[in-house]
């Protein structure tokens, strides 16, 4: 009974610390010693068994088992289990690998957190503060990381369609708008509707759209409304997401694939995506824009084997027209492809004035003459003036006015073939012309400016107040702004004849000169590019261009292009007045500069040679028709290289003239009285100057 009595107290031990029985083995001189005694005494079989006396908490239990038996258990018996370490106290025990420290709430964490939602905002915010001044700097920092993305929302989700545009057209820079449609479909979404860009194109000003430019397929035949004009006619803004709305899917099985492959168009043949929309504007535009800063592709092409002086150029939507001292007039495309020569004019061409497809000239020959660029055949020839004629304007397609040296001006009628009128009053060679409705402004070598009426023939003004010749007027109907040699710019009301404002600033003849909006641009003799304010009447950029004088000159909104006897070609912000690059190498001298908004041609003169550089700022070809049209300029050229001559099928050698261009009498169609002068960027002619017009 005292065996079974500490055995069964061994295991209640055991099971508090609550590891099973089995796995516990008695001390060998507690558990071991009575059954040894029991199975090895003397007196196993039959022989009584003694019990062995109560333990006692001072005195250990008594061993029967002899000191040399090393292996108390029998042969036969089984071996007992290795005795495991000593299990740990509660309080020593680790945790395993799936317990987890938060499965237990601290009670104190719980009441505080109980409080602290029962709080009112000030409360939290005092508690919050009074937490955030005892963290260190790694505990701020884990707040941090906690705290802040919970904070980033994205007001476009949650936001109508409307308020979202409405914050849309607060983007001024178009590569954030790029940037934007990557963040996520909804972005995308908002940035690809159409009414987001017209409102970038407003800011950046690109307000025409015309059908040139952004290959639309509108005639100019359909009525439009003045908002149409400006901007095109286009449909409804419509987003993405709300033609996604109104879209039925489609089963993406293949038998209802099957079902609508009769309706749906080739997967070659991709439908053409819609060009007349505010966002392809803006892209054609900015590229267009990017190109004039840092790209382009340019055409070089021999104009004569020979030095010749370019007398006038022009660069229309059709055509680039080039007047030369040789009395020829040469007609390109606007790719530089040499078209025909219009030849007809027996000595130097000194002006000419395009209209569409007419081009009226004149001379030395002392003739206008009417040409139809289309045919290359002569309209009509206009003789009645009896000196050079030096400056040619068209009012509309059947009026044109030419200025001579006779001191005279003609009103042609260019459907007759008739004078219409002769407007008498300078009293010496008229130089210039500029004409608005139904008023013409002539420039003269007389010191004078004069007003004259188109239909009555009459002087309606007479501006007077310079000291020398006038070489350069303009005329936008409200003001007029003459250039003389007197190195003075005058800016006159043409309706009570009052000079307004005398610029000064040039040191030398001012020669050319051109008027838009409030802004007047002024090239002189001494190299200087001025930019004024009519509002003012004060100098808004001063630009020290040239090393020479300036042979031509023209701006829009956005540049400023100047040419000089230097021989160099430079483009101006208009805005900053800062520098934008050269467009091309240097050259013995620059004749003549024209541009418009995708293209520009310089005439120059490189190793005694006239040369005809075209450049191209059209952007890249995005579908196949547009590369078809431009294949030759696509592989002759990449953008990046200003000074790159193309060799393509179209273009010609260095030392090879164009067809038509190589009469073996070229040298002595011009005489040797009407020998060029170029000094100070002024051409004067005519085998009747007088030694005082000349301008040394």
């Amino acid at each position: 009974m005292e065996f079974h009595s500490r055995t069964s107290r061994l295991s209640s031990i055991d099971s508090e610390n609550e590891r099973p029985a089995f796995s516990r083995i008695p001390p060998p001189s507690v558990a071991l010693g009575p059954r040894s005694s029991r199975r090895k005494g003397p007196g196993q079989h039959g022989q009584s068994v003694h019990p062995n006396p109560p333990l006692t908490p001072n005195a250990a239990p008594p061993s029967a088992m002899p000191q040399g038996i090393s292996n108390p258990l029998l042969p036969s018996a089984p071996a007992s289990p290795p005795t495991p370490a000593p299990s740990p106290t509660p309080h020593q025990r680790s945790a395993t690998w799936h317990e987890r420290d938060d499965e237990v709430e601290d009670p104190i964490l719980r009441n505080a957190r109980f409080v602290f939602g029962s709080l009112d905002m000030p409360s939290k915010e005092a508690w919050l503060t009074s937490l955030v001044d005892i963290c260190d700097n790694q505990t701020l920092g884990f707040l941090h990381r906690l705290v802040g993305p919970r904070l980033k929302k994205d007001p476009f989700k949650v936001l109508p369609d409307e308020l979202c545009l409405r914050v849309l057209e607060y983007v001024d820079d178009p590569k954030t708008f790029v940037r934007a449609s990557s963040v996520s479909k909804r972005w995308r979404e908002l940035v690809s509707d159409d009414q987001a860009w017209k409102t970038l194109c407003e800011k950046h000003e690109y307000r025409r759209m015309s059908t040139e430019s952004i290959g639309s397929t509108f005639t100019n035949n359909t009525p439009t409304s003045t908002t149409q004009a400006q901007w095109g006619t286009f449909p409804r803004s419509v987003s993405p997401a709300r033609v996604k709305d109104s879209m039925t899917s489609i089963d993406e099985n293949s038998d209802n694939i099957g079902h609508l492959s009769g309706t749906l168009p080739p997967r070659k043949a991709k439908r053409p995506r819609p060009k007349s929309t505010h966002r392809s504007h803006f892209k054609h535009r900015y590229m267009v824009e990017s190109a004039w800063r840092k790209g382009g592709r340019m055409k070089a092409k021999h104009i004569t084997p020979d030095q010749g002086v370019v007398t006038s150029l022009h660069l229309t939507k059709k055509y680039i027209i080039v007047a030369l001292d040789n009395a020829k007039i040469h007609v390109f495309d606007t790719q530089g492809e040499h078209l025909r020569t219009l030849q007809g004019h027996m000595m130097g061409v000194w002006a000419m004035v395009p209209w569409e497809d007419t081009l009226v000239s004149g001379g030395c020959d002392r003739d206008v003459r009417v040409w139809n660029m289309a045919t290359g055949t002569s309209v009509h020839t206009l003789r009645g003036h009896t000196s050079t004629v030096r400056c040619l304007k068209m009012a509309n397609p059947r009026i044109a006015i030419s200025g001579s040296r006779d001191t005279t001006l003609r009103v042609w009628d260019l459907v007759s073939g008739t004078c219409a009128n002769v407007l008498i009053g300078h009293q010496a060679s008229v130089r210039c012309l500029a004409i608005h409705d139904d008023m013409v402004v002539s420039g003269s070598y007389d010191t004078t400016a004069k007003i004259w009426s188109i239909t009555s023939g009459q002087c309606l003004r007479t501006l007077q107040g310079h000291f020398s010749q006038i070489y350069a007027i303009a005329f936008d109907g409200q003001k007029v702004a003459t250039g003389s040699l007197d190195t003075s710019v005058r800016i006159w009301n043409p309706y009570d004849g009052n000079c307004l404002a005398i610029l000064q600033g040039h040191t030398s003849l001012v020669g050319q000169l051109q008027m838009r909006n409030s802004t007047l641009v002024t090239g002189g003799s001494d190299g200087s590019v001025r930019v004024w304010s009519l509002n003012t009447y004060t100098p808004i950029h001063r630009l020290a261009a040239h090393d020479n004088s300036v042979t031509s000159l023209q701006f829009d909104d956005l540049r400023i292009v100047s040419g000089g006897s230097d021989g160099r070609v430079k483009i101006w912000d208009l805005e900053t007045g800062t520098l934008i690059r050269e467009l091309s190498q240097p050259a013995e001298a620059v004749w003549r500069v024209a541009f418009e908004s995708e293209r520009c041609v310089v005439m120059a003169s490189r190793t005694t040679r006239t040369i005809m550089e075209v450049w191209d700022f059209t952007p890249p070809a995005e579908d196949d028709e547009r590369c078809g049209r431009r294949a030759t300029a696509s592989t002759a050229g990449r953008i990046g290289a200003p000074n790159e001559v193309l060799t393509g099928e179209t273009n010609v050698a260095a030392d090879q003239p164009l067809p038509g261009l190589d009469d073996d009498n070229m040298d002595g169609i011009a005489s040797k009285e009407n020998e060029v002068m170029m000094d100070a960027g002024i051409e004067d002619e005519d085998d009747n100057m007088t030694q005082d017009e000349q301008i040394t």
